[in-house]
């Protein structure tokens, strides 16, 4: 059975003349356990559509089923459960409170569960080690760096246990470096048996998907399986005039967040540091001296 099944899915905002259509009767089915790519150019209708999947907003027209269930027959409290139980949510922004330390944000949505001080912060320690944060856990979020910014908000949505991640251009904030450890967090998150939708602009980052879906003018223009670890066959040709990657960038199976390990990168500064400095620096300018002192005595 789908984890995720909308048919005839409209969203209309505004009325009469003013009525600009975000969605025209999109059908769509998405099995638990996929990577589920959503890109198409801005105004294409992908963050309403997450945002009528995650429960955030209603359909005008449509039915929308959620786990078999239909969601326009649950009442707003049930909506609201469903929400907070099953979906995590990742945002381009990390929207984060700026005045809760790193864990009491990640452990802020078991606060709404009404679970205990101490073992809502227990499970909220426990998830930032599984990101590689735990040595951040009472850092402020201004302190952080925008890679750790983004992974700080994904242990908040894993912080339930979801079954579905929704991770609106996670990366969009990021640069390259931070965006490929975010991008292996989620894959790991995907491997576990999550089911991911994400929404993106970058090519590059379909390589983690099991599956792509166009979307333009509130409409899916096409949906096509896709190979994990290669970008989609039919954007190949528009990443021709993009950067090329470096051979390291590429090195299969080699997980951007083991590369994050502060001391290693300390320990390759120092090395290129040592490098530039001659050796030997202070026995050839005494070497220099003496022989000045010999030519005047001479």
């Amino acid at each position: 059975m789908p984890i995720i099944e909308l048919t005839e899915v409209s969203k209309l905002y505004g009325f009469g003349d003013a009525t600009a259509v975000a969605l025209d009767e999109v059908s769509l089915t998405v099995e638990s356990g996929e990577f589920v790519a959503v890109m198409g150019p801005s105004g294409s209708g992908k963050s309403t559509l997450m945002n009528i999947i995650g429960l955030l907003d209603r359909p005008t027209h449509g039915n929308y089923k959620l786990n078999g269930r239909k969601v326009e027959r649950l009442r707003p409290s049930r909506q609201a459960k469903a929400r907070r139980d099953t979906i995590g949510f990742v945002f381009q922004s990390f929207n984060l409170l700026p005045k809760l330390n790193v864990l009491d944000n990640v452990a802020l949505p078991l606060t709404y569960k009404g679970m205990g001080r101490v073992k809502r912060q227990k499970r909220a320690s426990e998830i930032l080690d599984r990101v590689g944060l735990a040595d951040r856990e009472y850092f402020m979020p201004r302190q952080l760096s925008g890679g750790q910014t983004q992974r700080v908000a994904i242990a908040r949505a894993l912080i339930n246990n979801p079954n579905i991640i929704i991770a609106d251009e996670p990366t969009g904030n990021l640069d390259s470096a931070s965006s490929r450890l975010v991008m292996e967090l989620l894959s790991d998150v995907h491997k576990a048996g999550n089911t991911i939708l994400m929404v993106t602009h970058n090519p590059e980052l379909t390589r983690y998907a099991s599956r792509v879906v166009f979307m333009h003018d509130g409409v899916i223009v096409a949906d096509e399986q896709s190979t994990i670890g290669e970008v989609h066959q039919s954007l190949r040709r528009s990443m021709y005039f993009m950067p090329k990657t470096t051979e390291e960038d590429d090195l299969a199976g080699v997980s951007a967040l083991m590369q994050a390990i502060p001391e290693k990168l300390t320990g390759k500064k120092k090395a290129a540091k040592d490098k530039k400095k001659p050796k030997n620096a202070k026995t050839k300018y005494k070497a220099g001296a003496n022989a000045k002192k010999r030519g005047k005595k001479s």
